[in-house]
């Protein structure tokens, strides 16, 4: 048997046991795996959906262009459904996205715009407000509105629901779902609540999103909003798809624990998935004590760990961010073991002879360059001596006129693997600056020193 084309692979996705990450957790906990759509998310299925919805009702016409405000597997879909069904897309989404998810969508051969992500919904430069003003510039065109199209919640509905109450026999105590256009949650939870009125819906949010207030109280507090780095989950607006009424309960997972999760799932339970999926069973550790020994418990793991290489599998990205806290050296750690000396800077106005006698009488090679107290290069024996073979009347010449770009900077929590990779035959050292303001510079000598004190 054979399928006629790459969306009638989409859905009939597996429900996998977890048997480490939850060891503490009551219950059976099982893991409905989306990354096994041909999109690597779930998104495929709602995609697939409104497209055909809109071609029924005529809103996409034949040759038509789709434009959509994407976080990237909800485009990811609508460019796979446009391949096959022969539309152009567009893509507006935020610089908060990872790069693999835009370099994707780029490579289904959809236009990607990126906009700013600390910006209202309502800001002509929001995601949002791009997307609709292309809507109404670009002729033929149709915006899906993933947040607003109730065909989202319509397609959970009618496959991620019955999959999951046929895959569990019925079973299932509750459901566990990472919550942002709300169609996921929504549209299965109805379903299975209308199978079964006991099964409880747990919705996980993240903070600065609106949604666990709102549910809990009835009140949209715009003062719940700040910036936050989780992906997929948490909006700063309530999407028409967030049925509150189908979720009985949202728990709020900071963005380190969401972070560190996604990451213990693939080294625990050898499933590579997104970070909405570290959220989930972050959410259902923290709620682990309303779970009984007899409870059925399915979490959605919506997406793929290949979008995030750059972000939650990256250990300099974790600890950039103070997520990753181990034994590996850092920026930190090397300067502790550093004896301390004050860094020797020279002015830019100084001249190449000036430069000279400092780097003899201190015995170093390369020294930072400073305009106003700021670094903003670097000279080095080895500049020196082009410079001078090339034109020895350079000695009185200001040292600005031959510097090379600086050293790099490095943040405290930089590891040394990072660091070393940095060092080169360009730059002898890093610059680091200190929690005090000062500056220090680590070199080739001071990661030897660090490594064999």
């Amino acid at each position: 048997m054979w399928y006629n084309n790459i969306l009638e692979t989409i859905g009939n996705t597996p429900l996998v046991k977890l048997n480490t990450i939850t060891k503490g957790v009551p219950g059976t906990i099982l893991a409905k795996i989306e990354t096994t759509n041909p999109g690597n998310s779930i998104k495929d299925r709602m995609a697939v959906k409104m497209i055909e919805d809109a071609e029924k009702s005529g809103k996409l016409k034949p040759g038509g262009t789709i434009i959509e405000g994407t976080s990237g597997n909800t485009g990811m879909g609508l460019a796979m459904a446009a391949i096959i069904k022969g539309y152009k897309c567009i893509f507006t989404t935020t610089d908060k996205q990872s790069k693999e998810k835009v370099d994707a969508l780029r490579a289904f051969g959809a236009e990607v715009i990126v906009c700013p992500t600390n910006v209202e919904p309502e800001d002509p430069r929001s995601y949002y407000s791009v997307s609709s003003r292309l809507e109404r510039e670009v002729p033929n065109s149709w915006k899906p509105n993933q947040y607003d199209n109730l065909a989202n919640s319509q397609a959970h509905y009618e496959q991620t629901g019955p999959e999951i109450w046929e895959q569990t026999e019925g079973k299932i105590t509750h459901l566990v779902v990472g919550v942002g256009t709300g169609g996921t949650i929504s549209g299965a939870g109805k379903y299975l609540k209308e199978k079964n009125p006991n099964i409880q819906v747990w919705g996980i949010d993240t903070y600065g999103s609106v949604f666990k207030k709102y549910k809990e109280t009835g009140i949209f507090d715009k003062d719940e909003i700040y910036p936050y780095i989780t992906e997929g989950i948490g909006e700063d607006f309530l999407p028409a798809n967030v049925n509150f009424d189908v979720i009985d309960l949202f728990e709020k997972v900071t963005d380190k624990d969401a972070a560190l999760m996604t990451r213990d799932i693939a080294r625990k339970e050898g499933i590579f998935v997104g970070n909405s999926a570290g959220a989930a069973i972050g959410g259902l550790i923290q709620l682990k004590d309303k779970l009984k020994p007899e409870d059925v418990v399915v979490v959605i793991f919506h997406d793929h760990g290949s979008r995030y290489m750059g972000k939650m599998y990256n250990e300099d990205w974790l600890r950039e961010r103070g997520f990753l806290q181990d034994e590996k050296l850092t920026a930190k750690s090397i300067l502790a073991k550093k004896e301390s000396a004050e860094i020797v800077t020279l002015d830019e106005q100084k001249t190449v002879l000036e430069a000279i006698n400092t780097i003899k009488s201190m015995n170093i090679s390369q020294i930072p360059v400073t305009q106003h107290g700021m670094i903003v290069g670097k000279i080095a024996e080895s500049d020196i001596l082009s410079a001078l073979l090339e034109n020895p009347g350079l000695k009185s010449a200001p040292i600005s006129e031959i510097m090379t770009s600086t050293f790099p900077f490095v943040d405290l929590n930089t590891s040394i693997d990072k660091i070393s990779s940095l060092i080169n035959k360009e730059n002898s050292a890093v610059l680091v600056e200190e929690e005090s303001g000062k500056i220090e510079i680590i070199t080739q000598y001071d990661i030897i020193n660090a490594i064999s004190g």
